[in-house]
Order: structure tokens, then sequence, then C-alpha cells
């Protein structure tokens, strides 16, 4: 975790890779901040635009996409260091299971609101 705080102690580690796997590293970044920001977004949007819907679905349904979008900002940072770590090292890029926990948390989340809406729950 110091390494977020202090990028430059990475420089410290093995060779510095071809600039080009370090910019899509961080193309990867962002990528995964854009999503955190949707999932933020969507957690506020299910809030405000579903008043029908009963008051303690309706939270948790926002709460579970804040929460999603929060460990999706902080995984991105974790991701990059591991990776440039790796990258610097000659080692193999780090696997993550989080991509799919993620998926599935999304998934089901949608699958929710798609029968809240359909037939009314929790209003």
């Amino acid at each position: 975790m110091r390494l977020w705080f202090a990028p430059e102690r990475l420089r410290e580690e093995g060779d510095t890779p071809d600039y080009r796997f370090s910019l899509a590293n961080e193309r990867t970044f962002l990528a995964w901040l854009r999503t955190a920001m949707a999932l933020v977004g969507g957690g506020f949007a299910v809030d405000q635009f579903l008043p029908e819907t009963g008051r303690p679905l309706r939270l948790a349904l926002a709460l579970i996409l804040l929460a999603a979008g929060a460990l999706c900002a902080l995984r991105a940072i974790s991701h990059w260091v591991r990776c440039e770590r790796a990258m610097r090292r000659g080692e193999d890029l780090p696997a993550s299971r989080f991509p799919i926990a993620l998926g599935l948390a999304v998934g089901v989340v949608a699958l929710l609101m798609v029968i809240v809406a359909a037939f009314g729950w929790g209003g």
C-alpha cells in the first residue's frame, strides 16, 4: 500500500519496461476508474429514480452499487501497482478474480432491478 502514495519507488525495482506497456497499464487503470464512477452514478440513480420501490430495497440496491464503485476504485490502484511491479521485474502479470466478482455483483443487481421494475416489488 505504501506504493499507492509513492509510485516513484517502483523505479527502484527491476528494469524499466517498454513505455507502451506502462501506458497500457495506465489506460487499464483509467478504465477501472470510469467503471467505478459509473457504479457510483448508478447507485445514486437507483436511489433517486426508483421512488415507487420500497425504501429498504431501493437503499440496498443503491448501497451495493456504491460499495462496488468504491471497491472498484481501490482495486484499480492495487492492480495498477501490482502490474507495474510485475512488468519491472519481468514476471507474469498478476491474475485477478475481481473482474468476475464485480461482473457477478453488477449482474445480480441488474437482475433485481429488472424484477423490481417489471413486478413493482418493494413498493
